[in-house]
């Protein structure tokens, strides 16, 4: 491993710092202990989240020592959104979804030898606090001046919807995390978003009233943007999430499939843990050989391996070559065809009608007659075998798991159609 500032600033990770050399110096004396925020806000973490999981896994290669904090506490608040107060959630709903993000974080560092990680959360620490310790004990050393100069309390208190106590008091309850991690494990430094950099910031500024003597650092990722100006993680049909019930990992594995050339290269860069050289060699395929997509399947055979398992990749693989008439349909579990099948245009009918019907009612023609055309051209194809006669009716037999038909125009143009008649 090279210096790991370096590493980092080499993969786009590294945007802002309270001291690079300071920094530097205290990864080469190492190890440091540090950690690594996530409040339980939604049931699962998603997309940028794993860029805050995934540094922290470099940065415990490095010879580190991770803590992986879930906010049982500072998930009942929420930090402050852009534009508008958070729903808050019931303590029994938070207290479910801590469990949830743990079990998604474990699996991503290693709990094992010299540089163990550790899970905490916050709630082990303010439960037990009264208002009047809270206010005492740390509001006193918190400035409102400052705190309304942060960004994200800043933008809040310029729009309409104001911003409530419980809300400002979100960069207090941060802080004293830091606080307490540095006086329980030894950690000096804090890792987050470029987004979350006042409360980042709040953090060391609170260490160093309180213990003078510290020496703490925070490190900022910067927002990942895309080309085409829509925003990272996101696609046609929502967040991408970490849990496969709400993204399945055949739309996880087609997020990265589907990467623009323009930004495959960055996202190698930040979420895989190939070489350098490794690296290098994929965008050289990329800018020689674009259309054969080497990077982007190595990404998203990689991370989707690194999230779901390889069982899971290996079936998603497997349904993304059979759609496309590369292996057997019939060969793919119902879960897995279901999924990949959410994903392309697709129908429900009540029964089975003529070939040239279903290829107009689901979109993958203009029109019945634009049907008969292709199927007398020979590009129509039900479950990969090609329609040989303009008036073919499916029967169910034919139906894959009892329910679904794949229809696909040509070598790319791909529909489904699900029967849902008895």
């Amino acid at each position: 491993m090279t210096d790991i500032v370096d590493e980092l600033k080499w993969r786009g990770l590294l945007a802002l710092s309270t001291d690079e050399d300071a920094l530097r110096k205290a990864f080469a004396d190492g190890p440091v202990t540090f950690y690594c925020g996530f409040d339980p806000t939604a049931p699962s973490l998603h997309l940028g989240n794993l860029v805050q999981i995934l540094t922290m896994r470099r940065i415990q290669q490095a010879g580190n020592r991770p803590l992986g904090l879930v906010g049982g506490a500072t998930g009942l608040i929420g930090d402050p959104k852009p534009d508008s107060e958070r729903t808050l959630n019931a303590p029994e709903v938070v207290a479910q979804w801590v469990e949830r993000l743990r079990g998604q974080i474990q699996p991503l560092l290693d709990f094992e030898g010299p540089n163990a990680a550790v899970m905490v959360n916050n709630l082990d620490w303010t439960q037990g606090l009264s208002a009047i310790e809270f206010l005492r004990d740390v509001g006193k050393h918190f400035r409102v001046n400052k705190m309304i100069a942060k960004e994200a309390v800043a933008r809040r208190l310029n729009s309409d919807a104001g911003i409530s106590y419980t809300e400002f008091s979100y960069q207090i309850l941060q802080s004293m995390d830091f606080l307490e991690l540095y006086r329980r494990y030894g950690c000096t430094l804090q890792t987050g978003g470029s987004d979350q950099w006042g409360n980042l910031t709040s953090g060391t500024d609170l260490i160093h009233r309180v213990e003078p003597d510290a020496v703490v650092h925070a490190l900022g990722t910067p927002l990942i943007t895309k080309a085409d100006g829509t925003k990272f993680g996101k696609t046609e049909t929502g967040t991408v999430w970490l849990d496969p019930e709400m993204t399945t990992p055949y739309a996880f594995y087609q997020f990265w499939l589907n990467a623009d050339d323009r930004d495959v290269s960055k996202f190698l860069r930040i979420f895989s843990f190939r070489s350098r050289e490794e690296i290098e060699e994929l965008e050289k395929q990329t800018e020689e050989r674009p259309q054969a997509r080497a990077a982007q399947r190595a990404l998203a055979e990689e991370l989707t391996t690194l999230v779901h398992g390889a069982d899971q990749t290996a079936a998603v693989i497997a349904a993304s070559k059979a759609l496309f008439g590369q292996g057997e349909l019939a060969h793919l579990d119902d879960k897995t065809l279901a999924a990949a099948l959410s994903e392309v245009p697709h129908i429900q009918v009540a029964e089975l009608g003529p070939v040239v019907d279903l290829f107009a009612e689901v979109g993958l023609v203009a029109s019945k007659s634009a049907a008969r055309r292709t199927v007398k051209e020979g590009g129509a194809y039900v479950n990969n075998a090609k329609v040989a006669a303009e008036d073919a009716v499916p029967a169910k037999e034919d139906l894959l798991h009892g329910r679904w038909l794949v229809l696909r125009r040509g070598k790319k143009n791909l529909a489904a159609v699900e029967v849902t008649g008895s």
